[in-house]
């Protein structure tokens, strides 16, 4: 089994760290460029970056400051956010970035995970999925797009098995209802999500204590564990997840 990976999340807004609950009700938790260099001192596998108002304010990621994050830090970068077409990932490549994650513009063209694939590899496209639950579609999930503000109709599911066809390497689904929650993550929506595709899957938005993380990767089948909320404000550190993890016989790095 490959070391699970622990992935701090920045959420970014007009520069700014942000967290939210829902998607919505924000408060800022401090400078990008401090808060990378922090983690990777701290020991996190890889670091998230999501320019999360991007792709709703109809503009392109921030790439200056996705410059200033990467050059501050040792370990990968994921970026995400305002990506419509493959010029915008590679201008991302070029500013230092090791993986892209896409969402709204791949259900606008599902077409771009084929081509970003072939382009980069698949290792280094991830296909965001934001679920909500719903009683209206099979799989009792709804893929939702434009930062979480957009229902599509989409079975979220029956996308994450197409996604995986079309080449993504890598699976972020975040759940709308536990999202900044910390009550856990949605534990069903991300196992389905890891069944249906096939893929590694990142456990994202809810978790709030060590048990969390630890059912992210026993219970939903997570390869990966983001979070926000809990290492921003200082509630946990990765070593203390590494070694609860350790300690109950799951492999992380060191």
């Amino acid at each position: 089994m490959n070391p699970v990976k622990i992935i701090p999340c920045l959420d970014i807004k007009e520069g700014k760290v942000v967290k939210g609950v829902h998607f919505v009700d924000l408060r800022v938790a401090g400078d990008p460029v401090e808060n990378a260099v922090f983690y990777d001192e701290e020991g996190a596998d890889e670091l998230a970056f999501l320019d999360i108002t991007a792709t709703v304010e109809g503009r392109k990621t921030m790439v200056e400051l996705v410059k200033k994050v990467s050059s501050a830090i040792s370990i990968p970068l994921i970026v995400g956010g305002g990506i419509a077409e493959l010029s915008d990932i590679e201008k991302l490549m070029a500013a230092g970035v090791s993986k892209v994650s896409i969402n709204t513009a791949a259900v606008h063209n599902p077409e771009l995970i084929r081509e970003a694939a072939r382009a980069f590899g698949s290792e280094a496209v991830i296909v965001a999925i934001d679920g909500k639950a719903t009683g209206a579609l099979p799989s009792g999930y709804e893929l939702y797009i434009n930062g979480g503000q957009k229902p599509t109709g989409v079975d979220a599911i029956a996308w994450a098995k197409q996604v995986a066809d079309l080449g993504a390497g890598e699976i972020l689904p975040t759940s709308i209802d536990t999202d900044g929650t910390k009550d856990g993550y949605d534990l069903v929506l991300t196992s389905r999500v890891a069944a249906a595709s096939g893929l590694p899957v990142i456990a994202s938005g809810g978790a709030g204590t060590l048990k969390h993380l630890y059912d992210g990767v026993v219970t939903g089948k997570a390869s990966a564990l983001l979070a926000a909320s809990i290492f921003h404000f200082r509630e946990i550190t990765i070593a203390e997840v590494k070694r609860y993890l350790r300690d109950r016989g799951i492999t992380v790095s060191d």
